[in-house]
Parts: C-alpha cells; structure tokens; sequence
C-alpha cells in the first residue's frame, strides 16, 4: 500500500502545484510501474481521484490537525492521501496509518512520528473535525470559494445541489448504435449487468465495468457516452443526405452519434491532430465513416470549402466545470479568470462559424459547463449583434442540464438561420 500512497502523493502534488492534468499525470505514473496489478492500478487511481475531489474538505482537516505550516510540501500531500483513505476507503485504518508512517519515512524520516500522531489525531476526532472543517465554504463543499460565490450568485438556493453533485462519483451511461439495434434489445444483452433505459439510446449502468465486459463493445453495438452529451445530436436533428458540421470533434462521441442516427455527409474537425485519431478510431469501432481534417474552428478560411453545412454543431471549449465528478482537478486548475477568456473564445468561434451555415440551417451552441457566462450570456450577445437569427427551444429550462445522479451539467442553444 505504502507505494500506491507515494504514487499517489506525488500525482496530487504535481497537480496542484504544477497546474498538471489529472489523467496525463495518472497515465504516466502506471506507464512506469507496468508491473502493478489491476488491483493496485484501480487503487491508485481512486486515490488520486478521490484525494482531489475532496482535496477542499481534507485540507480544512489538515490544517486544524496541524499546529503550524508544513514546510515539506510532500509530507502534506501524503497526509491528504491518507486522510482520503480514512475517510473514504475501506481499507483498515491501522494498515492506513502504518503505510503512511513507512511513506513519511522514505521521504522525510524526520517527519515519521510526526505523520503517525497527526493520523491517530483524526481517528480520535474524526467527527468533531469534520464539524469543524465544514464550518468553511471549502471545506464544506471542496470547491474553491470563487466557484461556490459564483454558483450561489447564479443559482441561488440550487448551488447546493450543483456542488454537491460535482463531488460524486459519475454514472456510466451507454449509448446504443441505433444502426445496431434497439435499446431494449441490448438492454436484454446485458443480462447479468443492472442497467436502466433513461434515454432513446441511452442505458445507466447500476455500477460502472469494463468495455470488454459489454456485450458487443468491440462490434460498435455500444459506446460509453453521458446521457447529457447524448441530448447533442437529437437536438441538432441530422436528416439523412445533409451536410453537417462537427466543429469541434475530438474525441467524437457526438460525432459517431450524430452518424448512428441518420445517413449525413458529415466532416469532423479539431484543432488537436492527436485528439483527432481518437475521432478515427471510434468510427472505425462502429464501422462508420466521415472525413476527417485538422483545422481551428475560429479560423475557417484556413479550411473550409465554401459550400454551406445544414447543420453545425459548435461543442466548444470550455472551463468544464459541468463535468468536475469526472474531472476532479479542473475544481483546483480553474481560475475566476479563465471563464472570461473562455467566453471570448466561445462567442469568437460561434461568429467564425455562423457564415458556414445554409438558410434555413441550424447551429448547436454546446458547452459541458455551468456558468453562465460561458452559456446563454455567449448567446446572448450573438443574437444581440446578428441579423437572421432565431434561438429555437430546446425543451431545457433555460438551455440547462445540471448535473445529476442521470447526467453530467451541459448547456444547448439551437440557433436556426432564417435567410
């Protein structure tokens, strides 16, 4: 366990303090240690998730635990680990603490008693401190105080829920090819695996498994895609023989769906060549096929054809902040200012794409996040300064899915060209 703790320990550091990527740092550290089972795989990689979802919350009990500041950075991030373990794990507290004790003493034997009484400390007063650490927002919540004040200035009494599904554990929700099949039917495939329907083609997992445990996976009878990112391709309603836009594609989740329902001249375009060969291989598992091309959605000049599309789907950039539960570190990456700048490259984009779209065309402005700023505000001062435009319903209270137990937190706004 001790090297599992250390593993994790660093992975946490190096995302907080070096503004890492969560899964490109995960990666790296199995990519390393090939010769760690599954089980200790898994384990590492709920410690490393679970120690930044609740990374706000565990802080606030360290720092009433300890009397003055840590000056070893590492020792810190190992006990926020270990208190993640206590708190959250199964494992025995006594094999917890001990580990700890031995990882204190590879990376600092000064520190070991130290690390020992700090952990007993909270086992002791486990409840009184949690108490005490929720009396603060952060603590409470285990999101930065920026997000909680702008949520709370948005949503107002809905906030709660909003933050309290951002530190949940994501559900698994299926996306049945409806080239391949009926839901119902692959809904019968499944046998042995719980499932529900709660969408056209979408089916929640009771617990998550692997691909390979899917009947069908590698046929293209299925994919894992969120029930709220399935919404993308029934609301931009492809009709067969259109031509249609995928701006910002990868990893073509959306695209592959917008193909599994209707027979459309589809181009998929990212600016991210890497991130386009996922689009690649994911069609390829389904056995469907679009052109593919590398290319800035903000910059079409650099690319496009001249011929109009019937539809575009503009599933922009964002802070995703709708999709934290998946995303743990975006809560501690993320800067007020950067919802700002995300706005700006939004609204950049939508006009960039705008001319693109035929009369009578519709546009799907997407976003997986909850701020507003980013959402109908965008939205909203497009329509402000274009002519021949029409924001269509959706069928959403204000073009909003907030995360629940069935999706993550999406924004949509159709916008139709009338001439």
């Amino acid at each position: 366990m001790h090297n599992i703790q250390l593993a994790a320990t660093q992975i946490v550091q190096q995302v907080m303090e070096d503004g890492r990527n969560l899964n490109q740092v995960l990666d790296e550290s199995l990519r390393r240690k090939s010769v760690w089972t599954p089980a200790q795989r898994a384990a590492l990689q709920d410690l490393s998730y679970g120690t930044l979802r609740f990374y706000g919350q565990l802080n606030a009990v360290l720092e009433l635990l300890l009397h003055k500041h840590m000056t070893d950075h590492r020792i810190s991030y190992l006990l926020l680990v270990a208190l993640y373990q206590l708190q959250y794990s199964r494992a025995a507290q006594h094999a917890v603490v001990d580990h700890a004790v031995r990882s204190a003493d590879i990376l600092n034997p000064k520190i070991r008693g130290l690390v020992n009484a700090i952990l007993r400390n909270f086992l002791r007063n486990q409840a009184d401190l949690l108490l005490q650490a929720a009396l603060k927002d952060e603590g409470r919540y285990s999101h930065p105080q920026w997000w909680i004040d702008e949520l709370r200035a948005q949503y107002g009494d809905a906030a709660d829920a909003i933050l309290v599904a951002g530190n949940g554990h994501p559900p698994m929700t299926l996306r049945v090819n409806a080239r391949r099949g009926s839901t119902p039917d692959y809904l019968a495939q499944l046998a042995d695996i719980p499932a529900r329907l709660i969408g056209a083609e979408a089916l929640q997992l009771e617990k998550p498994v692997s691909v390979d445990k899917l009947p069908g996976f590698f046929d293209g009878l299925v994919s894992v895609q969120d029930a709220g990112a399935q919404y993308a391709a029934r609301l931009l309603d492809a009709k067969a023989g259109m031509r249609v836009l995928d701006a910002c594609a990868a990893p073509g989740g959306k695209t592959a769906h917008i193909l599994e329902r209707a027979d459309v001249e589809l181009l998929a375009l990212d600016k991210d060549e890497a991130r386009l060969s996922r689009v690649k291989d994911n069609l390829q598992r389904l056995t469907l096929s679009a052109a593919l091309l590398t290319g800035d959605a903000a910059n079409p000049s650099g690319w496009w054809d001249g011929k109009p599309f019937d539809r575009i789907l503009a599933d922009v950039p964002c802070s995703a902040t709708g999709v934290v539960r998946r995303h743990p570190d975006i809560k501690w990456l993320r800067r007020k200012k950067d919802i700002a700048s995300f706005a700006e490259q939004q609204f950049e984009i939508l006009n960039a794409l705008w001319p693109l779209l035929a009369p009578g065309g519709l546009l799907l402005y997407a976003t997986c996040s909850v701020f507003k700023q980013e959402n109908q505000q965008v939205v909203d001062k497009f329509l402000a300064q274009t002519q021949a435009v029409q924001q269509r319903d959706t069928g959403l209270p204000d073009g909003m899915l907030l995360p629940d137990d069935e999706h993550d937190g999406f924004f949509y706004a159709l916008l139709q060209k009338t001439a």
